[in-house]
């Protein structure tokens, strides 16, 4: 079993506390900007390991009765039909799939905010079908001269034309489907709106990454570098706070950037500026929550290799930039790792050189290492998964799991058809044939009933895989990297 290096009770904890204590700070009124995902936040559980994909949601659970959410989306990315690179979904679409998990889990959606709306017809038409199904929707306009002329903004040109959102709630929550949806700029307006209506209210920031309490160059504070390289963001010691208390603290660009700008619209506002940093503004307790520091730091290392993985592929498949793949290739560098320090590399890469066919490798959770190799049946990713199955469950290899009565059927409808010039199985066909005859097979049944057991397992193809595969593999909740390497020389790939 891999090692646990995160206390996600403690982080629970420790993260509501320090909300509450904002909230109270403030005078019972907080708008909590929330970076990153709420749920489904894979990546702090791969750095981080122990903290669980949900927990950013359990702790707002624990504020359940004191929060609201309020999510923001640009027009404009309404308007280019803006997509989510993980999900695969526009942004608005995103919105009402939120919607839908808030109020699955039994918390209360105030709203949606439009930013940067100029009666786009996309993001009309977008607003008018949240209204019809009983979602209210709020309006901000854009400001000229944002963020630099604060004297407009904050006055009644600025937000003072942005539609007030009805809040009811002491802790509001500002979400968004992904950065640059307006998180920042929807909570200060409703700061002014607040203090023109007389109610007192603050703001405070929970990004989870970096960590501002580790190191500048901690392997997880460059793993989210890594993360975000299409940001283009970068880690920096906060010079704001060192001035004000001496302490070094880390913090990333765009927040410090913006900082001195932040501080002229809080004095405009009320006179005054509750912060003196950015680092101030931010409640992250994640720092105080990992336990065993050597493991976090190997764990932030292997992130890093898979995001180098991700993006030498996106660039030969022509959908990143090159400049993307050489910061990562810095950030190696700077931690003195090498590709082959992926342990399912060097596997999965003698297979292909004995065989002179692209092989998979997979290391399942208790570091044994399982190979699959190209053959006349199956692809080498489905190779590699009845393998992995077979051992998981106690069969011996050379066990045949599925009957070539069920298996040539499938072939012959794959080429003759469906049109497919290759008959191998993918994944997904291998486990339908697989779950077909656990019906009549225990010894296959017994096979089947080990996939939960593939979570958290990590896997390499010499090969870039086919999206069924990859897709298959990532829903079984295994790491996916591919060397940067095409099977053949066809060009159209499915």
């Amino acid at each position: 079993m891999r090692r646990t290096g995160f206390d996600n009770e403690r982080y629970l904890k420790l993260q509501s506390e320090r909300i509450r204590e904002r909230v109270e700070r403030f005078g019972g009124k907080l708008y909590l900007e929330f970076g990153g995902k709420l749920f489904d936040d894979y990546h702090a559980s791969r750095v981080l390991p122990g903290f669980e994909p949900d927990s950013k949601m359990r702790m707002l659970l624990e504020l359940k009765e004191q929060a609201e959410l309020i999510i923001v989306i640009s027009a404009d990315d309404i308007e280019k039909n803006k997509r989510r690179g993980d999900l695969g979904i526009t942004y608005d679409l995103d919105v009402m799939r939120l919607i839908d998990a808030f109020r699955d889990y039994g918390l209360y959606v105030g709203g949606v905010v439009l930013t940067r709306y100029r009666e786009q017809p996309a993001a009309e038409a977008f607003r008018n079908k949240l209204e019809a199904l009983g979602v209210r929707v709020y309006r901000h306009y854009p400001i000229a001269d944002y963020p630099a002329d604060v004297a407009r903004i904050v006055s009644e040109d600025g937000f003072g034309k942005n539609e007030y959102i009805e809040t009811t709630r002491p802790i509001v929550v500002v979400t968004a489907p992904g950065p640059g949806s307006g998180k920042m700029a929807t909570c200060l307006s409703q700061l002014y709106q607040e203090h023109q209506r007389g109610i007192r209210a603050g703001y405070a920031k929970y990004e989870t990454f970096p960590i501002w309490n580790l190191p500048l160059k901690h392997p997880i504070n460059l793993a989210y570098e890594a993360a975000t390289v299409d940001l283009d963001d970068v880690n920096m010691i906060d010079p704001f706070h060192l001035e004000a208390y001496g302490e070094t603290t880390v913090n990333y660009n765009r927040d410090v950037e913006i900082f001195p700008v932040l501080e002229a619209i809080f004095r405009k506002i009320y006179g005054e500026c509750p912060y003196q940093s950015p680092t101030d503004m931010g409640v992250n307790m994640v720092g105080f929550a990992i336990v065993d520091d050597e493991v976090c730091r190997e764990a932030s290392k292997q992130e890093i290799l898979r995001r180098y993985f991700a993006t030498a592929c996106a660039v030969k498949k022509g959908d990143g930039a090159v400049k993307e793949l050489q910061k990562l290739e810095m950030l190696m560098r700077s931690l003195h790792l090498e590709p082959e320090q992926r342990k399912t590399v060097p596997a999965a890469q003698e297979v292909a050189e004995r065989t002179g066919d692209p092989a998979v490798a997979i290391e399942l959770t208790d570091g044994t290492v399982i190979t699959g190799k190209t053959t006349s049946l199956m692809g080498p990713a489905c190779s590699a998964l009845i393998n992995a199955l077979k051992h998981l469950a106690g069969i011996a290899p050379q066990v045949d799991l599925i009957s070539s009565a069920v298996l040539a059927p499938i072939q012959k409808l794959k080429v003759e058809h469906l049109g497919n010039r290759n008959p191998r199985l993918h994944t997904d066909e291998m486990l339908i044939a697989l779950a077909m005859s656990a019906v009549t097979n225990p010894t296959a049944e017994l096979a089947i009933n080990e996939l939960d057991k593939l979570k958290g397992a990590q896997v390499h193809s010499t090969v870039i895989l086919s999206q069924v595969d990859e897709s298959l593999l990532k829903k079984l909740g295994a790491d996916v990297t591919c060397s940067p390497v095409y099977e053949g020389q066809r060009l159209y790939r499915k």
